[in-house]
């Protein structure tokens, strides 16, 4: 488990009210909750941050199987002293809090989990492998990576929902690195085996053993987390309200924030 000062973490909102935690998925941050926070900061104390391997957070070498991230997450809740929270995990950060709800079940109010399922899937890794393996970094500026990523990579991903997005997306996960050298903000490495170790297997255990109140939100026009695998999440445990956002792929609370809002505030107002 790693050490708060090893995190780059925001906290905001009221300090009186509820604790509420965001984890962000795979190649995120906790800036990729900047325009979801702000509508429940008058009634919780809030909390985000990049996980290991992932925006300005400590990169370490190996540890990136879900059981890892919910480690970290529980010495952070231990150092702040915050004793039960709401959880919400989009996303590799799905993964992450069916895992941390699993290890520690008595640490959470409620969970909130965003477009992820927990069955195997080496087509989803070897699709992102893929992303990634197109892009030709390092760049020496971040004008040549810019060029790239506006001119060339959307055509060489014609297999991706919406290339432009994933290219801007990528784009900004640049950094420079050192002078002359641009690359990843985020461990190469980590991404990798986070995405191997997420899903090396099935993991209906995860689903069947939960016994809090869970809301599971799924994008409409979704391919990362099929109706059929929602629907079959539901049936496996009638404790989960399940929520189908419209208009919105996998990254539900970018395409249709004001929905994911609604649909959030709706399940927390019940659960406070």
């Amino acid at each position: 488990m790693a050490a708060l000062s090893q995190f780059n973490y925001q906290i905001s909102g009221n300090e009186g009210g509820h604790k509420l935690v965001f984890l962000h998925g795979l190649l995120g941050s906790a800036a990729n909750w900047r325009r979801i926070t702000p509508a429940f900061e008058d009634r919780f104390h809030i909390l985000t941050y990049d996980q290991r391997g992932h925006g300005r957070s400590f990169q370490p070498s190996s540890g990136y199987a879900p059981q890892d991230y919910a480690g970290d997450l529980l010495q952070i809740l231990t150092e702040l002293g915050w004793e039960r929270i709401h959880l919400v995990g989009h996303s590799m950060g799905g993964r992450n809090a069916l895992e941390f709800a699993h290890l520690y079940p008595e640490k959470l109010l409620s969970l909130v989990v965003e477009d992820i399922g927990v069955e195997e899937s080496q087509e989803a890794q070897d699709k992102i492998f893929r992303l990634l393996d197109l892009v030709p970094r390092p760049f020496s500026s971040r004008k040549e990576a810019r060029t790239f990523f506006d001119q060339k990579y959307p055509s060489l991903i014609p297999f991706e929902d919406d290339p432009k997005t994933m290219a801007a997306y990528f784009y900004s996960n640049l950094t420079e690195v050192s002078p002359g050298v641009v690359d990843w903000r985020f461990s190469l490495e980590g991404v990798k085996e986070s995405l191997r170790q997420g899903r090396e297997k099935t993991r209906w255990d995860l689903i069947e053993g939960l016994k809090l109140p869970t809301l599971y939100l799924r994008g409409g026009n979704s391919k990362t987390f099929s109706e059929k695998m929602f629907q079959e999440t539901l049936r496996r445990n009638p404790l989960i309200q399940g929520k189908v956002i419209e208009n919105a792929g996998h990254w539900v609370h970018f395409d249709q924030p004001e929905a994911f809002i609604k649909a959030l505030n709706e399940f927390l107002t019940l659960q406070t």
